[in-house]
């Protein structure tokens, strides 16, 4: 986010807030950033943080942010938010899926969903946005079209979510440790994922009607990235081509999500930028029903993570919106 936000024509990063690295340069924590700022890591109360800002843009983990941003709200500052602390509008559904009661139901639901594919008109017009998470944000770009459509409506939709290393944050963890993260497979948590209802209340909100998502997430050998595979049955009248159609309307004027013609979606297509890429197969004609597979690809850190935060940021500021975001990946 640093590096994205000191190369942005329109905004100045004036501080860094952190209860790690206090005292230390950026540069000493994030080597890219060696002699490309002055800035330190300060140690501050969220209102001192905000101080003389338009915006704060919120790294903190979920149940921490919850505390902090009435803070911030009597501050007067807008808000661009990466925790999950407020993306669901029912406490009784983030208190099951977080783990604890949150301390300011009352600000649930003021928030506006950051997904700018889906809510970029509210998103423009908004204080406060909760930015989507990573899996959610890689499935929902593959599943909106056909919510959209209707082609979900009542559907139960089989996903598996395949992501790097760099999902479970900085702190080490035996999981994530590269002796037993490389050359191996896992899932974790099947079937309970917190961003489960996310998905859910996203899909609702883009006109599905009873739609229930069964995840399945996986931990891969590999740094950045996701890979999601939907898999839901249709009507067998749902071909290639009303697909084609249907994706290519959707994100016919999306800067950020494409659609390959002559393969599928790819996780080194996408990585290291805030690109997504989606594509579908089309399995036979049984019984009057086909498989449908919906594959996406992102890279979890920047469009699910840093760089759709930037995008929010760009929207809610009326900058434009691909502002320091418009850089393709490395390839290989």
């Amino acid at each position: 986010m640093a590096r994205r936000l000191l190369m942005h024509p329109d905004v100045e990063l004036v501080r860094v807030a952190s209860i790690d690295h206090v005292g230390e340069p950026l540069g000493a924590v994030h080597p890219n950033l060696d002699g490309a700022t002055d800035l330190v890591f300060e140690d501050l109360a969220p209102a001192e943080a905000a101080k003389g800002c338009d915006v704060a843009l919120l790294a903190l983990p979920h149940k921490v942010t919850a505390a902090k941003v009435p803070e911030l709200i009597a501050a007067g500052v807008k808000i661009v938010d990466m925790s999950g602390d407020f993306r669901l509008r029912d406490a009784a559904v983030y208190e099951k899926h977080y783990g604890a009661k949150h301390p300011h139901p009352e600000l649930l639901g003021t928030f506006v969903y950051g997904l700018p594919e889906l809510n970029r008109a509210a998103i423009k017009q908004a204080k406060y946005v909760a930015s989507p998470g990573c899996f959610a944000t890689t499935i929902e770009l593959a599943l909106l079209p056909l919510a959209r459509a209707g082609m979900l409506d009542n559907a139960v939709v089989h996903v598996t979510g395949i992501t790097g290393s760099s999902g479970s944050g900085i702190a080490p963890q035996a999981g994530t440790h590269h002796p037993s993260r490389a050359g191996n497979l896992k899932t974790y948590k099947p079937l309970e994922h917190q961003h489960v209802p996310e998905i859910t209340q996203t899909l609702a909100d883009g006109g599905a009607k009873g739609v229930e998502i069964r995840f399945v997430p996986v931990s891969a050998p590999l740094v950045r990235g996701i890979f999601a595979s939907c898999f839901v049955e249709l009507p067998d009248s749902v071909d290639k081509t009303k697909l084609a159609a249907l994706f290519d309307e959707w994100y016919a004027r999306e800067a950020f999500v494409r659609r390959p013609k002559a393969r599928l979606p790819e996780v080194v297509a996408v990585a290291g930028s805030n690109y997504a890429e989606v594509g579908f197969a089309v399995g036979p004609a049984v019984n009057g029903k086909r498989t449908v597979t919906l594959f996406s690809a992102t890279d979890n850190l920047i469009k699910g993570g840093a760089g759709q935060a930037i995008q929010n940021m760009n929207l809610v500021l009326g900058c434009d919106e691909k502002a320091s975001l418009e850089d393709v990946g490395n390839w290989p």
